[in-house]
């Protein structure tokens, strides 16, 4: 392994097709005979540190249409979160229907689930009938594993019936020095940012595209007014880029003064900081407070000159779903990607069906999109945001802190890169736009304890 990063750091990464790939790689591992260890314990009170192994795993062989990537660097997203607590089930179940599909498939069922659904890195092996990539490009991926043998999925990937969320629904994942993706995944990295910050924009960047501009979303336009909740998280943080970027306004949503801080730093001006002004959207566990819908929708008036939302950017889920619903102007869409604090949502559905709103569920992104997605990072246009790079020795902490909500932005992970502020290919565009990569560079997760 330390060939190959040796080729990498030296700028001569075209050597690595030619160095021997090593045996076994270190991977954050979870363990099938572990699955029930949380059971009886509330989601709050799971602990990522308890379930999450690093240890060595063997190497995957590329199979036809796969790539075998070094991995430079990595991210933390609620994916991640989601498995280290085996909630809402135990991603092992994944694996194993994955195992049954078909003999490529059967590799991913395992006692062991590698996770990860970001990565920087350099190829290492190509399989077979890969063209477009060779061994020594770098580059990202995104998340999207698909089959595309079913016709659904062939005018939308995020339909095929066999999609899945890599490092999530298969195995071998980006948290780790190797990772096996499809070679319909990689993307070109962007040669101004270093390996962890180009690491860091795969996954939320590419859902928040989806969610936001594309067809299959919310379909942005110039002067939307855009309410997005969590708007400093890796999530929110690149909607509220894109819905600047494309002459939209966005109200962020944040629930301290810090967090309020990196929405400024990005160049939001409308600001609802939930805990300092006290919203409280439940009564208890099975009463929400239309009186605080009330009360939101009017500060929301206030900040936006009487205008309602046009979108809702919504992920927290159960909390705010019935708020989102609520302020959504009339004929506005509430598009929603995730449920981050439960997946049962309940809402007034005379504020939908009179109103003439909409809600939209997106998932992820098709190939299409997250090449977009990506193009804007490349360009220079989108930027990644980034709170704490940490080593991979540390990253069960992260999903801890990233579980408690303790994190600014997107949360990295140093793999095979030995330090931050390596990768920077072309130095010239880096000039240009470090002011806002240091801008956007959001705060420091909290150490250990």
């Amino acid at each position: 392994m330390q060939e190959i990063l040796d080729a990498i750091i030296a700028g001569t990464p075209g050597e690595v097709g030619r160095l021997r790939v090593p045996d076994f790689y270190r991977g954050v591992t979870l363990h099938a005979d572990e699955a029930t260890m949380f059971d009886g314990v509330a989601s709050g009170d799971k602990d990522p540190r308890k379930s999450l192994h690093l240890e060595e795993v063997p190497t995957p062989q590329p199979a036809a249409g796969e790539v075998l990537v070094a991995v430079l660097a990595s991210g933390i997203n609620h994916n991640t979160v989601w498995s280290s607590i085996f909630e809402p089930l135990p991603t092992f179940a994944f694996l194993s229907r994955y195992g049954k599909a078909s003999p490529q498939g059967a590799r991913h069922d395992l006692p062991f689930h590698v996770l990860g659904s970001d990565l920087a890195g350099v190829v290492l092996r190509c399989g077979e009938g890969v063209t477009p990539w060779r061994p020594g490009d770098e580059v990202v991926a995104h998340c999207l594993s698909v089959e595309l043998h079913h016709p659904d999925g062939h005018g939308d990937t995020m339909l095929d019936p066999e999609q899945r969320i890599w490092g999530f629904e298969t195995n071998f994942g980006g948290l780790a020095e190797l990772a096996l993706v499809k070679a319909n995944q990689l993307m070109p990295k962007p040669g101004h940012l270093t390996w962890e910050e180009a690491a860091a924009s795969g996954l939320v960047n590419s859902t928040a595209y989806r969610q936001l501009v594309s067809a299959n979303g919310a379909r942005l336009k110039q002067g939307d007014t855009v309410l997005i909740w969590g708007a400093s998280g890796g999530l929110g943080s690149y909607a509220t880029q894109l819905v600047l970027n494309g002459g939209a306004t966005p109200v962020c949503v944040v629930s301290s003064p810090e967090k309020a801080e990196v929405c400024r730093r990005m160049g939001a001006e409308l600001i609802i900081d939930r805990s300092a002004e006290g919203y409280r959207f439940w009564r208890d566990e099975h009463t929400q407070d239309q009186g605080e819908w009330r009360r939101f929708g009017t500060r929301l008036r206030e900040l936006t000159g009487g205008e309602d939302p046009d979108i809702v950017f919504e992920h927290p889920g159960r909390e705010t779903f019935g708020a989102s619903v609520y302020v959504a102007r009339r004929g506005g869409t509430i598009v929603s990607c995730a449920s981050t604090s439960g997946f049962q949502h309940t809402y007034d559905n005379r504020y939908l069906w009179m109103h003439l709103k909409r809600i939209v569920g997106t998932h992820f992104a098709n190939y299409r999109e997250a090449w977009a997605a990506n193009r804007l990072i490349v360009q220079g246009r989108i930027h990644p945001t980034l709170s704490e790079v940490v080593p991979l020795e540390q990253t069960a902490q992260a999903v801890h802190v990233v579980h408690r909500n303790l994190h600014q932005g997107k949360v990295g992970v140093l793999c095979l890169a030995p330090r931050e502020g390596l990768g920077v290919r072309d130095p010239e565009l880096r000039a240009r736009h470090q002011t806002a990569i240091n801008r956007f560079r959001t705060g420091r997760v909290p150490a250990a304890g």
